[in-house]
């Protein structure tokens, strides 16, 4: 049996997906195989690094530190604003997102890591999915990450991309393709939620791209062969809210949404594979 871990991405929402490790890792479920989008790349590269249970803590002080700092999407209005203007293609700079990246991995390789991981990023020239699989994990996250109109591409090699969620926002067919067999999706909660029409200009984008991301999760899983077994773990703590404009700034709450979906996941797994020896009454 290969276990493998699909991190979704969802911006700021991926502080979720700590809590589903937390769940995940406290039954001793170890992935052999972790394939990461977006915000799911980088909580991936630290799981993939240190597989065990340790890593939730690094990863809670992580990003409850990120929401007391505010350097990631912190910047003043007007110095957004200004960089609008001039760049004509993001408002903030990724430089923030990189630095905390280098705190975190340094020049760590996908070749150092312990478990195996891959990173997806949208290629501009190639209008084409591409999996990061070897050489230094920070270009590489920082590609799966750069949110269009946000951040700026990341140019890698005189190639260019943008956030893997524009290709393959939860990328369950990818494990399944590199021989997974067991699959837990991690995901941040946004399948959930019922979609509407867009009523307003700024509705129009965000609900375009929640179609394009849910046909293709649902089309995943709907094609997951026979004898290979998935669970798509349940998101605690989020509402429509998180669907706001200014959500992407939002880091409030972020230890109570790590908890509400430790205990969510933790009963879903109860449920599904069956309590944890030693842990009944």
């Amino acid at each position: 049996m290969t276990t493998a871990f699909v991190l979704g991405g969802g911006g700021v929402l991926g502080a979720v997906e700590v809590g589903m490790l937390r769940a995940l890792l406290e039954r001793g479920i170890v992935p052999e195989l972790v394939v990461g989008t977006s915000v799911g790349a980088l909580n991936g590269a630290l799981v993939a690094r240190q597989p065990e249970l340790a890593v939730v803590d690094r990863l809670t002080e992580l990003w409850a530190s990120t929401a007391r700092s505010r350097d990631v999407y912190g910047d003043r209005p007007l110095r957004t604003v200004r960089r609008a203007v001039t760049t004509g293609t993001h408002i903030y700079s990724s430089a923030p997102l990189r630095r905390r990246l280098e705190e975190e991995l340094g020049d760590a390789h996908f070749e150092d890591l312990p478990v195996r991981l891959e990173v997806c990023a949208a290629s501009i020239e190639r209008a084409a999915e591409h999996w990061f699989t070897s050489g230094p994990l920070v270009p590489a996250i920082l590609a799966s990450a750069a949110v269009p109109g946000l951040l700026p591409p990341a140019e890698i090699d005189g190639e260019h991309f943008l956030d893997g969620g524009l290709v393959n926002s939860i990328p369950v067919g990818r494990a399944v393709e590199l021989g997974a067999t067991r699959v837990f999706v991690l995901q941040v909660g946004r399948i959930d939620r019922p979609l509407a029409p867009p009523t307003r200009p700024w509705d129009v984008a965000r609900v375009s791209f929640e179609v394009a991301r849910r046909h293709r999760f649902m089309r995943d899983m709907a094609t997951i062969p026979e004898g290979v077994e998935a669970h798509v773990l349940p998101a605690g703590g989020t509402s429509a809210r998180d669907d706001s404009l200014l959500s992407h700034r939002d880091f409030g709450g972020v230890e109570a949404r790590i908890e509400a979906t430790y205990a969510a996941s933790r009963d879903y797994l109860d449920e599904a594979l069956g309590p944890v020896e030693g842990s009944g009454p």
